[in-house]
């Protein structure tokens, strides 16, 4: 599913380049459930982008669902993300003049899924939003909101499910109910779940935990996942 070699990240910064990955050989079987903790500015949400094809490597090898994404142009890289990888992350991302229904159908649309409204509305319904169909983002709560965000990146059935600290920006109580959706939703989908969380308790729900350093990765924990 995913197969990273010798991968590095140097983004420029006003006081220079700045070394963000270093050296990555990482692999994820498909169906596995990979957390990734480690300190802030450890590198786990720009490993995260650079699986998704939103940040390019500057070295190495990333090998995500059988492409190089190194050879793939712009428009091909948004096609795999359309088709193929959800994203969620900490903020909801979503369109504040859309409502949660064309939030989520937009990007089945632009993929050319026909069906994109009546899949949008159904995974809505999933994820207990079915009476928020139209209301826009301001409308709704912060846990709402992610909702409609994990709606919008499960709708296309994804082969890879990416989620950057999804609950940060939500109370514990809303948090652990996105949370159980995402691994209930991910599990019922047959997708592969790659989350980067600070939390050690919710990264134990993970049956592989990598832990991050300096942009390296400092140690690596098999365990059973939790229910």
């Amino acid at each position: 599913m995913i197969g990273l070699r010798s991968v590095g990240l140097t983004l420029p910064s006003m006081a220079g380049d700045v070394e963000v990955l270093r050296g990555i050989d990482l692999e994820v079987a498909r169906g596995e459930r990979l957390g990734i903790v480690g300190p802030s500015g450890s590198g786990k949400s720009s490993l995260l982008m650079v699986l998704g094809g939103l940040e390019r490597a500057t070295s190495g090898e990333v090998q995500v669902l059988g492409a190089d994404l190194s050879a793939l142009g712009e428009d091909a890289l948004a096609r795999l993300r359309g088709q193929s990888i959800g994203i969620v992350f900490q903020s909801f991302h979503l369109i504040p003049t859309m409502t949660a229904l064309e939030n989520v159908a937009t990007p089945l649309e632009i993929a050319g899924a026909r069906d994109a409204f009546e899949r949008a509305g159904a995974m809505l319904e999933r994820v207990g939003l079915g009476h928020r169909l139209t209301h826009y983002p301001a409308e709704m709560s912060g846990g709402e909101q992610q909702r409609v965000a994990l709606a919008r990146a499960l709708a296309p059935r994804p082969r890879l499910l990416l989620a950057d600290e999804p609950t940060g920006n939500l109370d514990g109580r809303t948090g652990e109910a996105v949370i159980e959706l995402l691994f209930g939703l991910a599990a019922e989908e047959g997708a592969t779940l790659v989350l980067v969380t600070h939390e050690t308790a919710l990264a134990r729900r993970c049956s592989r935990v990598v832990t991050m350093r300096d942009g390296r990765i400092a140690g690596e924990e098999r365990r059973e996942a939790a229910a």
